[in-house]
């Protein structure tokens, strides 16, 4: 994309470059021609209504001076070529829909600009259309970086998505997407050594990262975390899981595929971390009024420093600081109460 955009941009150059090249010209020939005698700026206006055949008559007493009639019959036959040709590229730049797409990649790399906090996603193959239609569901502010264009048309149905692109193997690229104030990167192409380089250089560019990758082969997942991967998943691991799902509970994966893949509702599980300074320090998941106030279930909860969930927690549990509640509900709703904690 920006090879492409360079191109459009020195061709445009290039045109403006050549119509001005000709006035200057032409002015400075006029000048020459009538001896330095007229204003600089009757000499431009001379040889403007001359390329431009406008026809508001002679600023100049060209008639009867062979050599001005001369010069002015090269310069509109030479002039006048090359204003066509500027004309005729730039409208096939604008047909050819070039330079829309210029303008659009210029107001996304602004909205890119202003994001933080947000996701970014390697790769809008299978694997990363899925993460992108789940991100977009959970209101998640997310950029896809992916060079295939076929690719980008597809996600882009998923609705009004941010893109960058271009290969996610480049720092330029990832630097683009907002890697440096993003809150978490998915890497989801096919190839591991792909996806071990794109970790090991998120986690460069952006130590505080979260970094969720893709593996084919499992052998891999060593390096992937050792270069800095946060979790990693394999996608033949969970499907052989989600068949054996399918045939040992099948009501229990009726149920999730329902919550996750309804367009209806948006009922989704989700974690909410309290803060230290949060009114809900002190309380219980009782007086909390999840339940009641935001029709929120708390599934379990995690207390700070610990690595063990506490699966359905009574009523009666206390909530401290740094506690992390793994919550089913509303996404907009959840998206209220995280505001609120």
């Amino acid at each position: 994309m920006a090879s492409l955009s360079t191109g459009i941009q020195k061709r445009l150059f290039a045109i403006l470059a050549a119509i001005f090249l000709v006035v200057l010209s032409g002015s400075t020939g006029y000048y020459i021609i009538f001896g330095g005698e007229p204003k600089f700026m009757d000499c431009v206006y001379m040889t403007v209504i001359s390329l431009t055949t406008v026809g508001y008559g002679e600023v100049l007493e060209i008639t009867g001076n062979v050599p001005a009639q001369v010069f002015s019959m090269t310069l509109i036959i030479f002039g006048m070529g090359i204003i066509l040709y500027g004309i005729s590229t730039l409208t096939a730049l604008i047909v050819e829909g070039e330079v829309s797409g210029i303008l659009r990649r210029k107001r996304m790399e602004k909205k890119i600009n202003k994001l933080s906090n947000h996701y970014i996603v390697c790769g809008g193959g299978e694997t990363g259309r899925h993460v992108l239609r789940e991100l977009i569901t959970n209101r998640e502010q997310a950029v896809l970086i992916e060079q295939d264009d076929q690719r980008i048309k597809l996600c882009e149905e998923l609705g009004d998505i941010l893109y960058v692109r271009g290969d996610s193997t480049e720092d330029d690229n990832l630097t683009a997407a907002g890697i440096k104030k993003a809150a978490g990167i998915i890497i989801t192409l096919p190839y591991d050594k792909d996806n071990v380089y794109i970790t090991m250089t998120a986690r460069m560019l952006n130590p505080k990262i979260r970094i969720i990758s893709r593996m084919v082969d499992t052998k891999i997942e060593p390096k992937l975390r050792n270069a800095g991967a946060d979790g990693v998943v394999s996608p033949n691991f969970i499907g052989g899981m989600r068949m054996a799902s399918e045939m040992i509970r099948p009501a229990a994966v009726n149920f999730l595929d329902r919550m996750l893949r309804s367009r209806e509702g948006n009922l989704r599980i989700n974690q909410i971390t309290i803060s230290s300074g949060s009114d809900f320090v002190g309380k219980t998941i009782k007086t909390a009024r999840l339940k009641d106030k935001y029709n929120i279930m708390v599934l379990a909860c995690q207390e700070q420093g610990k690595k063990d969930f506490l699966i359905n927690p009574p009523s009666s549990t206390p909530l401290a600081g740094g506690t992390t509640l793994m919550v089913m509900g509303n996404v907009e709703t959840i998206k209220e109460v995280r505001a609120i904690v």
